[in-house]
Order: structure tokens, then sequence, then C-alpha cells
């Protein structure tokens, strides 16, 4: 695994991305919430004004809420629309159909669309504070696929900033699962804050446990965790990861 430390996470993670799409990608793996928000931001900047082309590029999005119409302002096919694909020219994006009336057998059908687009060449990732990635909570199989799951409480306490109250956050996703998650060919965790610090340790540090469903990247042949300095505070190695990465051999 590669550890990143660095003032700007964003700038890594969207190099990797342009990287993977300027040398022929054609699948890049997407993920909500605030920690990918700048990286996509940049993103959108060096499409805008460098002519960073997505065309012939097909995106899929990691999880999204069971019951939020597309069109709630939070869900999270709302979300890469205002946020990201919305402003570029991206082919297809596909997302999970949360509104199905039978949400397992829709979860089941997402992960055979995501086998036959796939394999995913950039899987851009966040961490919940708890070790989750994607909807994978604490106590997921570490082969997990593609499937309906029930929110922890702390994950939706964590997301209730984005509602007008607890009881607005809905209790379950669909989520690809850890398995289907490590089949990318490249793993980009970003992470930013010190209320990251415990979960990126363990992730990073820790044993290889489903108490920690982000421990899986340490099971990929291509992962690489980028953190700013306050994500990393936690760390044991941290004197390592700079000189490895300051020393790093171009590929």
């Amino acid at each position: 695994m590669e550890v990143v430390i660095t003032d700007h996470p964003e700038l890594v993670v969207a190099d990797a991305v342009a990287e993977a799409v300027t040398g022929g990608a054609t699948t890049l793996g997407l993920a909500t919430g605030s920690s990918p928000l700048p990286t996509y931001r940049e993103l959108i900047r060096r499409h805008r004004d460098e002519g960073l082309s997505f065309a012939g590029v097909t995106a899929v999005l990691l999880d999204e809420y069971v019951g939020l119409p597309a069109d709630h302002p939070e869900s999270y096919t709302r979300f890469i629309h205002d946020n990201f694909t919305g402003h570029i020219d991206i082919g297809d994006v596909h997302l999970p159909d949360t509104m199905a009336a039978d949400p397992r057998a829709a979860a089941r059908d997402y992960d055979e669309l995501i086998g036959r687009v796939g394999p995913v060449d950039v899987q851009i990732l966040g961490i919940g504070s708890n070790g989750h990635i994607g909807f994978n909570e604490p106590s997921s199989s570490l082969t997990s696929r593609t499937r309906l799951k029930t929110l922890a409480h702390k994950t939706r306490m964590d997301n209730a900033r984005f509602f007008d109250s607890l009881d607005d956050v809905p209790r379950h996703a669909i989520t690809q699962g850890l398995g289907t998650i490590t089949e990318a060919r490249r793993l980009v965790l970003v992470a930013t804050g010190e209320g990251k610090a415990a979960a990126i340790a363990a992730a990073v540090e820790g044993p290889l446990s489903a108490s920690c469903p982000a421990s899986i990247l340490q099971w990929h042949a291509h992962a690489t965790v980028v953190v700013d300095r306050a994500a990393a505070i936690k760390l044991r190695d941290v004197e390592y990861y700079l000189n490895a990465y300051e020393n790093k051999l171009a590929p």
C-alpha cells in the first residue's frame, strides 16, 4: 500500500485519475461525500482550463440510499451530477436502482452491470469514521458483493448534518461490496481531517479485519491512501511514508 501525506490530497488523487483517463482508462469508480469533493473540483478545473476529456469514459457509483428519488437533494445521484459529472464530458454514469420494488434484486443487477462495464480502472474511495468504505459497515464480509445494507447508527449520525434531522436519514443503502470494490485495477482512498485519523490508522496499520472494512486495501495489489497531515496524526510510520513518496521512482 502506498501512503501519501500531503497538504493537497486533491491534487494527488486528481493526478491519478487524469493519468488513467489520458492513458486509455474506460471506467471510473466514483465515491460521494465530502472527502472527494476537492478532487472533483480540481478535475472539473482541468477539464475546463486544460482540456482534460472524459469522453468515452463510463462511471459507476459506489452506493446509493434506498428510498431517495434521484432528484432528492441528498441523493447520491444528485450529488455526483451536481458536483462532478454534470460539469464534464463523461459518458454513461451508472447507479443502483434504489427505488426498485426489490432492492436485493436491484443490487444483484448492479453487480452484474459493473462486471459488464468493468473492470474499474480507478476507484475513488472515502472512509467513514468507523472505517467503512462505500456503505460496507464494520463486520462486512471481506469478499462481499453488491448488496442491500443496513446503515450503522454511527454512519447515520455522521450523515445527519446533510438532512433536516436524524429521522430523515435513510436506514438502508445499496452498496458495492468489498469483493466488488477490490476488483478495480487501482484503489485511491482520500481522507482529510483529524476526525478520520483513527480510521486511517486502523485501515493502514491495523490488522486486515472486517472490523475495519477499509483495511481490505492492504490486500489489494495497487492501493493508494492519500491523506492530509491531520488525518495522518495516528499513523506510526509517518517518516517512512514521507520518505518513500519523496523518493518514488517514475513508473
